[in-house]
């Protein structure tokens, strides 16, 4: 089978590797649809040097083979199912894994081909192998949908750290990919949600996509008031005092995104323990957020929001191309496969 390889900034081979077969406990998707994120991006730019690397952690597709210890086991996907896959490798043993919080898992992450270049998913690909306790179904729906399996479970573990209530007030700092699948998780949880970013194109794609306000960061508490949660998509400079400011008492700030290694912040302990402010952060996603992303697709209860996301899709021998579109345009998401 074909696997994608980048083997430096702004270079990807595609290399053969063996197809996999199924151990007992395990499935063999046939890959329908990768989506690129940033890690992706950060390769392809050179401002994540790791090479060579498989990279693709966003996968869907169709189960073509499955272990012999869950073929026709209730509940187990099965050959012809789609699934979108958990690529991550929780360990199950160490103190974060043994108290639920396999997000941290502290065994490190990645694998490796078979010729020992490093895997982080390697779902750019023709088939991946997984455990069939990590393959969701997703039903009917479209494989893109599906293939933002990953991602709409990072924001549910978001949402759900962050204690989202039915008719919170919420603030989504970072109208890019990820602040709009919080927009649609959000919503379709009953927040009133309104969305802050620097692109008034992006501020207005997202009023479309039903934001009940938009606003640039100075003008985001005269547009949208006080909140009761503030999830920061898109780390920079300022933006969590920015966000600290947009809570109402007894309000929440979720660090969802990445910040700039190195960048400080200025927090008043006093403002936090007068008005009883949260602040936490929100990495990866868990099991049960797989299951309600996986849920949530099936049921095409968000499919308009998902549709628009999808920027663009190729085929995996224009893998090229769909790195460098991803790497060096204002995107949501590009999907190979």
């Amino acid at each position: 089978m074909r696997v994608a390889v980048v083997t430096g900034p702004g270079e990807v081979d595609l290399r053969e590797e063996p197809t996999p077969v199924a151990g007992p406990d395990e499935v063999v998707v046939q890959v329908g649809a990768t989506g690129l994120c940033t890690m992706e991006r950060r390769l392809y730019l050179g401002i994540k040097k790791i090479y060579p690397v498989a990279p693709g952690h966003e996968v869907a597709g169709r189960v073509t083979e499955v272990g012999q210890a869950v073929a026709g086991l209730p509940g187990a996907p099965q050959v012809g199912d789609t699934v979108t896959v958990d690529l991550l490798t929780r360990c199950g043993v160490c103190t974060s894994c043994r108290r639920g919080r396999s997000a941290l898992c502290k065994q490190p992450q990645g694998g490796e081909l078979s010729d020992g270049t490093l895997s982080f998913g390697a779902g750019l690909a023709d088939y991946v192998r997984v455990k069939a306790k990590q393959a969701y179904g997703t039903g009917p729906a479209p494989i893109e949908h599906a293939a933002m399996g990953e991602p709409l479970a990072c924001v549910a573990h978001s949402l759900r750290l962050g204690g989202l209530r039915a008719a919170d007030r919420v603030a989504i700092v970072g109208a890019g990919y990820m602040g709009r699948l919080h927009l649609a998780l959000a919503r379709h949880d009953g927040a009133r949600c309104g969305l802050v970013d620097l692109s008034p194109d992006r501020l207005a794609e997202g009023l479309a996509a039903g934001a009940a306000w938009a606003a640039s960061p100075e003008k985001a508490i005269e547009q949208g008031g006080k909140q009761d949660l503030v999830f920061v998509t898109a780390g920079a400079p300022g933006v969590l005092e920015a966000a600290l400011e947009m809570c109402d008492d007894g309000g929440t700030v979720v660090l969802y995104g990445a910040f700039p290694k190195g960048v400080g912040a200025t927090v008043s302990p006093d403002d936090l323990h007068h008005h009883e402010l949260t602040l936490l952060g929100a990495y990866s996603q868990e099991p049960e957020d797989w299951q309600r992303a996986a849920a949530l697709i099936a049921s095409g209860r968000i499919g308009e929001d998902l549709d628009a996301l999808v920027t663009a899709r190729f085929a995996l021998d224009e893998v090229g191309k769909a790195l460098d579109l991803a790497a060096n345009t204002p995107v949501y998401r590009v999907l190979v496969g």
